[in-house]
């Protein structure tokens, strides 16, 4: 047992040195001697379970720096940022020693970030972050609890906006067009691929007889630019995927233009971040100027601007005056969501959902899933009061 030696200091306080290992000792203060007995017996029990007591002051920040050492090596550039975004949103404890740090201290941030109306999604992320940086500290006997794990996400948190486009907006993606992004979104509605599966996809990863698109490689945007990776974002990205025949009959009517690849800039390259951005951009202007309802839009008159009068729809999408925005933004999200909420109706079962949408871990699918639940089955029971109220 290591030799303690208790002496009371000037200011009052108690101190004890208590050996470690080597010439090495670790000092402890108390106001009494029954409090400096208890933190001695904490130190034992901490160096009994291998704990490094020589290290218990580094600091949060030193953890969170390690740990994003470590994501740089295992997760894509765009995904590496939103992690140093979520340490952002943790900094104020990053300069508490990490073996002080409590659940409350946490749990204070999240309801923080709660009150500040975060989604719900948002605040999963941060205490997920904070429970690896925690788990990093754990694994290396800097402290032997994680802090993170008992953190409680406020029930009723405000959902992030991703959704499924409603038949309505299904009909706008499914209507001709001359626009380049029809294809694109085609795919993503009717396949599920994410952004960074869709720009490297070629025509060869395509069998229409077989009615099956190969995802084996994913592009990562770095500073603009798409940088191809011989893999996808995960291992479960790696992936065969069935499509419908309403998407082979359109792919088989495409003109592929002797592109190899199937959504191509205009100068026939690999899209870049921007030119994507530009093409889908360009794509949600037309869909709006198609389909948007302006029947209560109202604009400043041109001869008395103080004067509010209804807008006129342009003649032609090209009119100089900008034309009001009304539609939703459709994202590549919405339609991959879109893609999985098919499958939920479909009724395909959760685990080949899980492996046609790539996801890596089938708690995202069951999220969905369960979400889809809660609100097709709450239709279901309106349909039996209909019923009942007809007897």
């Amino acid at each position: 047992m290591p030799k303690i030696q208790n002496k009371k200091r000037p200011d009052g306080r108690y101190k004890s040195k208590v050996h470690i290992s080597g010439g090495k000792y670790k000092y402890v203060y108390a106001y009494s001697q029954r409090e400096l007995d208890e933190k001695v017996t904490e130190v034992r029990l901490q160096l009994k379970k291998g704990i490094d007591i020589a290290s218990e002051r580094d600091s949060f920040e030193e953890w969170s720096e390690k740990w994003l050492k470590l994501k740089k090596v295992e997760v894509s550039n765009g995904r590496y940022s939103a992690y140093k975004g979520l340490v952002k949103k943790l900094e104020r404890v990053k300069h508490i020693p990490i073996s002080k740090i409590r659940t409350s201290d946490i749990q204070d941030i999240i309801i923080d970030m709660y009150n500040s109306k975060y989604a719900g999604k948002t605040m999963k992320d941060a205490k997920n972050t904070a429970n690896q940086i925690f788990k990093l500290a754990v694994d290396n006997r800097i402290i032997d609890y994680n802090p993170a794990t008992a953190v409680k996400i406020p029930a009723h948190s405000p959902e992030e906006k991703r959704r499924a486009l409603t038949p309505e907006e299904q009909s706008w993606i499914t209507a001709p067009t001359e626009h380049r992004a029809k294809r694109a979104a085609m795919i993503m509605m009717y396949a599920g691929l994410r952004r960074g599966e869709l720009i490297p996809l070629l025509w060869t990863d395509m069998d229409l007889k077989a009615k099956t698109i190969t995802i084996n490689k994913s592009v990562e945007i770095i500073n603009g630019k798409s940088i191809v990776k011989e893999q996808t974002k995960t291992k479960a990205g790696m992936r065969t995927i069935y499509i419908p025949q309403k998407l082979v009959d359109y792919l088989t009517s495409e003109d592929r233009e002797n592109n190899m690849l199937v959504c191509p800039a205009a100068s026939g390259n690999m899209m870049s971040g921007s030119a994507y951005k530009r093409l889908w951009d360009s794509y949600l202007t037309e869909l709006n100027y198609k389909f948007g309802k302006f029947d209560n839009i109202l604009v400043p008159d041109k001869l008395n601007p103080n004067l509010l009068v209804k807008y006129e729809k342009p003649d032609s999408i090209f009119n100089p005056h900008k034309v009001p925005f009304v539609i939703p933004r459709i994202t590549a999200h919405w339609l991959r969501h879109t893609f999985i909420t098919f499958m939920y109706m479909a009724g395909v079962d959760i685990i080949t959902a899980k492996e046609q949408a790539g996801h890596a871990d089938i708690k995202t699918t069951m999220e969905i899933y369960t979400h889809l639940d809660s609100i097709h089955k709450a239709k279901q029971i309106d349909k039996l009061d209909e019923y009942l109220q007809m007897l």
